[in-house]
């Protein structure tokens, strides 16, 4: 696992908005990169010390289509290929989330932000706990997501998971919405990351009840 201190991490950073994309720190992100801006992003992002992308939800508003939500995650490029047609397959880990404090106008071809770290210490620190967590419930809750949703896992992987992997993986990888998905990188801990996903969960299941009923 990349460690980087707070002193490491920079003032400015490139931006890939990606609706429903979500990064937490310590996940890992597998992204396929191939419009020109960030095949340029991706040059200039190796060159660096850090190779930090920043990961943000556009968060559209009237007469704004461009906005973006003023929170996000910085992930370090730790795996990456280039394929033989110029495509880089990449993979992102995450580091600390972020607040951004405005845009950067430039030269390059993609968007550049000035950000802040402060409040986000903890997404440096190590494996975070859910003290509070009750698995076989979640458990419990998730068999049923799953059978509702005909989707198929590996049911030992996510039994032998540690609390932290298993609640930021599910976060990641279910189709939520994007402001849900928003809601669950803010989320201050991994409790109440743990409670909005059982939340969303819990939503989805009645909404699909409700639906069939219909």
């Amino acid at each position: 696992m990349v460690m980087l201190q707070a002193a490491d991490l920079p003032d400015i950073v490139p931006v890939f908005p990606l609706p429903g994309a979500l990064l937490l720190p310590r996940s890992r992100l597998p992204l396929h990169i191939f419009e020109p801006r960030y095949l340029q992003m991706m040059e200039d992002v190796l060159k660096t010390p850090h190779r930090l992308i920043a990961m943000v939800q556009p968060n559209p508003v009237p007469g704004h289509d461009d906005s973006l939500h003023s929170i996000g995650c910085a992930g370090r490029v730790t795996q990456f290929s280039e394929t033989e047609d110029g495509r880089y397959l990449i993979t992102l880990t995450g580091i600390s989330r972020f607040r951004i404090a405005k845009e950067i106008s430039g030269f390059t071809p993609y968007r550049r932000t000035q950000v802040t770290w402060e409040g986000f210490e903890r997404d440096l620190r190590r494996t975070e706990a859910d003290t509070s967590f009750d698995r076989p419930s979640f458990m419990a809750l998730l068999h049923r997501f799953f059978s509702a949703r005909q989707l198929d896992t590996d049911w030992e992987t996510l039994k032998e998971a540690e609390d932290e992997l298993l609640i930021n993986s599910l976060s990641m990888l279910l189709d939520f919405e994007p402001e849900d998905k928003q809601a669950l990188l803010e989320a201050p801990s991994l409790t109440t990351r743990r409670e909005t996903l059982v939340t969303l969960i819990e939503y989805t299941l009645r909404s699909d009840g409700e639906e069939r009923l219909q």
